[in-house]
């Protein structure tokens, strides 16, 4: 699924559940981060604010959407997976299986961050 030059044809590109799994997932971080950016780079919708904070990923069987910051996150409900130096993400298997409040909260914390920190690609 390469080769879409915008969101809407990124989330276009699928033909199943995904697709609305995605949108859903669009209108959850615009509620969070409602004067965010977003866009596609490096090959997938990364929403921006003060630099890259959030991206979205279709694969076979899931949706993964993560967060540059999310080693920094506070998670009570504890969606996030993820063992990298940074990032972490939450794995979606389903349209119902988007936990909104938690991710909403969690777009408004990336965007906190985002603020407070800079760019999370250049340094640290």
């Amino acid at each position: 699924m390469n080769g879409q030059k915008t969101v809407d044809e990124y989330i276009a590109a699928f033909d199943d559940w995904r697709t609305d799994a995605m949108k859903r997932l669009r209108e959850v971080v615009k509620e969070g981060a409602p004067h965010s950016a977003v866009g596609i780079k490096w090959a997938q919708p990364v929403w921006e604010w003060n630099g890259p904070m959030i991206w979205m990923k279709a694969y076979p069987k899931h949706v993964d959407i993560g967060f540059w910051r999310g080693t920094e996150m506070d998670d009570p409900k504890k969606v996030l997976t993820g063992d990298g130096e940074r990032m972490r993400h939450i794995k979606i298997t389903s349209v119902d299986d988007i936990p909104a409040d938690a991710l909403r909260e969690l777009v408004k914390q990336a965007v906190q961050l985002n603020t407070a920190k800079g760019n999370p690609t250049l340094g640290r």
